[in-house]
């Protein structure tokens, strides 16, 4: 089955809890703390491979959740981290999360992405040991790992892209010229989901060539098939438009086509095109001038036609080869804009940067350090809390309460939704 859009629920693996915990053997007197520190949390890894061809495994898992990190034991032992979860997908896979914000784009086979960090384990009380605190009795919870809402999108990596009419002989072509082996019939909509093949171009030289299901008038306001299937061509080099030489009005196909590529989502109707009159057997060569003629009238300028059979070969070695420097063309402009963009400088927010905001008689304090603070706090524990407290009192958050005006009972709210409440 072809899947080549999904949502899926990612959630990284929590981090273990540190423990707190004290030497306990028969000979020695007051053993000093030994609680160990949890392990961290499984990040969820996605891994581009190009032996994959959809995203249907994921169209019914739609939780993933990595391995948590094991909590801390006595004896200093550290607890287990969680294994990362490593998520396959073909190769030209979007990751984007519910803003639409790209997350990742994996654009080559083994490109890899963390799109959930897990949880960091929270330290044990041998963790908090100094000269002026022999016997420390707090420990840290682990984080929590991230949990996104994400959308998982394949757009095929491909040079070209074929497009036309249902049965304008797009798949005929790419069985000819290609590896591939799409289902060809003489019905409309023999070709249901995308195809792709690597077509061999002389001894040094290769495309991919993407088939596109067959697009119809309309197409854009979700007939037939939609224009659903045109996100693999986004990507594509040059878009091979095929007209069928034996259509009713050849104009007219072409101009179908040209308008649904126009209105969709993004303008593809720009793209660089070649144009092939196809299924030109039977067609003397009066016939076939007069049908270049006709398209002539309304192909852009300097846009490439050819009359090919993909049933007899004829044309299909010229307007290959032809193909093959369109590409190479496309790929250096791409190289030459690649070396010349100017990098975009972004401002980065201190992790220690914090901002205090009342809301009627509550404090909403937030800040990225401070919130990772709270999150690892157990505010049940009476230990904890004043360890809170002073890390609140050493990043100059009391003391700014104090400015405004903080009264004692007074709740102050950590992360803004609450990560942790406290009392002043």
């Amino acid at each position: 089955m072809f899947v080549d859009k999904v949502k899926v629920l990612v959630t990284a693996g929590d981090g273990g809890n540190g423990i707190v915990s004290f030497r306990q053997e028969k000979y020695v007197d007051k053993g000093g703390p030994d609680g160990g520190d949890g392990g961290n949390g499984g990040d969820v890894v996605v891994v581009a491979n190009r032996n994959e061809d959809t995203l249907a495994t994921y169209r019914y898992q739609k939780l993933i959740k990595a391995p948590d990190g094991g909590k801390g034991d006595m004896r200093k032992k550290h607890g287990r981290s969680g294994k990362d979860l490593i998520l396959g997908v073909p190769v030209g896979t979007i990751i984007s999360n519910e803003d639409g914000t790209i997350l990742a784009d994996l654009t080559e086979d083994g490109s890899t992405a963390i799109i959930a960090k897990g949880g960091k384990g929270g330290f044990g009380n041998a963790h908090f040991t100094s000269s002026v605190r022999q016997a420390p009795r707090v420990a840290e919870k682990g984080e929590p790992g991230e949990n996104k809402e994400l959308l998982f999108e394949l757009k095929m990596i491909a040079d070209v892209g074929l497009v036309g009419l249902p049965n304008a002989g797009k798949s005929t072509l790419l069985a000819r010229v290609s590896n591939a082996t799409p289902e060809i019939a003489d019905y409309p909509f023999t070709t249901l989901t995308p195809n792709l093949g690597v077509v061999d171009i002389g001894d040094h030289n290769s495309l991919l060539m993407a088939d596109i299901p067959g697009l119809i008038e309309g197409a854009s306001q979700g007939k037939g098939l939609g224009d659903d299937f045109l996100r693999h061509v986004e990507r594509t080099s040059v878009l091979l438009h095929l007209v069928d030489a034996y259509s009713d009005d050849i104009v007219a196909s072409y101009k179908t086509i040209q308008q649904e590529l126009k209105d969709y989502a993004v303008d593809l109707s720009k793209r660089p095109q070649t144009v092939i009159i196809s299924k030109i057997d039977g067609l003397d060569d009066e016939m076939i001038k007069d049908l270049e003629k006709q398209l002539k009238k309304v192909v852009p300028k300097n846009t490439p036609i050819y009359a090919v059979s993909s049933q007899s070969g004829l044309g299909l070695n010229e307007m290959l080869y032809a193909l093959a420097k369109q590409v190479k063309k496309d790929r250096e402009k791409k190289v030459v804009e690649t070396e010349e963009a100017v990098p975009v400088l972004t401002y980065v927010e201190s992790p220690d940067r914090w901002e205090i905001e009342p809301k009627g008689i509550t404090f909403v304090v937030t800040g990225k350090k401070i919130e990772s603070f709270a999150r690892r706090t157990d505010f049940d524990d009476y230990h904890g809390v004043q360890r809170f407290r002073d890390i609140m009192k050493k990043m100059g958050i009391l003391n700014a309460l104090v400015k405004q005006n903080i009264e004692v009972g007074q709740i102050i709210v950590i992360g803004d939704p609450a990560v942790g409440k406290l009392e002043y």
